[in-house]
């Protein structure tokens, strides 16, 4: 089945991008808010929750901007989920960009599983 692609915003007021980035991108960072655990050889980001683990690989990093990963099943497709920074014009704060792919029917769940690891992140790091 093919999967949809969608995109979420959160609005991190009062979040540093230098935070952000460094939470986004090391494996200490994605340990805090996303994953129980994370390992890393080379590209491959083998990330643990309770006694599972998944592997995806790093495909894109752009510093201080995003950060794009592949799961290690979905090598040979198009899919990836990226979390970007963006500064708001209007504002001047932080915000998040997640983007995604869910199979028919996931979306919802999806969303609800980022907005969970969103609000870890948010309590992780203070914002």
């Amino acid at each position: 089945m093919k999967k949809t692609k969608f995109k979420i915003e959160y609005q991190l007021k009062m979040a540093s991008v230098n935070v952000l980035w460094n939470s986004i991108s090391t494996p200490l960072g994605l340990a805090e808010w996303f994953s129980d655990g994370v390992t890393v050889k080379d590209n491959e980001y083998t990330f643990t929750w309770e006694k599972y683990d998944q592997t995806a690989f790093l495909i894109h990093v752009k510093q201080n901007d995003n950060v794009r990963f592949q799961w290690d099943e979905d090598v040979d497709t198009d899919y990836y989920f990226e979390l970007k920074i963006k500064v708001l014009e209007v504002t001047g704060e932080p915000a998040l960009i997640i983007t995604d792919f869910a199979e028919p029917g996931e979306k919802d769940d999806l969303i609800l599983l980022w907005n969970k690891q969103i609000e870890e992140l948010k309590r992780k790091s203070g914002i």
